[in-house]
């Protein structure tokens, strides 16, 4: 062929199909502005209507065979390749932007459970010492019945004392936690 230009579009792809370079040139030559307005049209963005412009001429060039002349002339295949392309590229963007955004309400969430550990551990020591404050038979009856989870019934048993005296005993004891808990500072701790 002498003059490329003269070339019709089926017969173009047929060359490309032998891997003539000269044929994609003078196809995206023909065809991609158009394909590149298409996808700058649906993607709002030049970059990645670049990317997809490449992408339709590369899957020609190493698809050529998807191309059918029976069913309609090359522009309207391409700029169908071209607009696929562009949604996908669309569908993936949001698809990605909602990752990140799910990921960053994560680590949100991870870190306000770090706080809300910390602060437990800092109130865990503040109980700890309100506890250790306490005399032994209101400190041994709170952690029969709040620690190790036994009734009263079971912690009078346990220590050998009547119902009565046990819940006076463990009634006092939070009272006087709860009182050095407040002095401590731990919001709350008066409710």
């Amino acid at each position: 062929m002498d003059d490329i230009r003269e070339v019709s579009d089926a017969q173009l792809v047929t060359m490309i199909a032998r891997y003539n370079e000269v044929a994609l040139a003078e196809t995206y030559r023909r065809h991609g502005g158009a394909v590149f307005g298409l996808a700058r049209r649906v993607l709002n963005g030049a970059a990645e209507a670049e990317d997809v412009t490449q992408e339709v001429f590369l899957r020609l060039w190493n698809q050529p065979e998807r191309f059918d002349a029976t069913r309609g002339n090359l522009r309207s295949w391409l700029l169908t390749q071209s607009h696929a392309r562009a949604v996908e590229t669309i569908r993936s963007l949001t698809a990605r932007r909602q990752r990140e955004i799910n990921d960053a309400h994560k680590a949100a969430r991870g870190a306000y459970d770090m706080q809300h550990e910390a602060w437990d551990v800092v109130l865990a020591e503040d109980v700890k010492k309100a506890l250790g404050e306490l005399p032994p038979e209101e400190r041994r009856a709170i952690e029969l019945a709040y620690f190790e989870g036994y009734t009263y019934i079971k912690v009078a048993e346990i220590l050998n004392e009547p119902e009565g005296t046990v819940k006076s005993r463990i009634r006092n004891g939070m009272r006087r936690m709860r009182a050095t808990l407040v002095e401590s500072g731990i919001e709350g701790a008066d409710r």
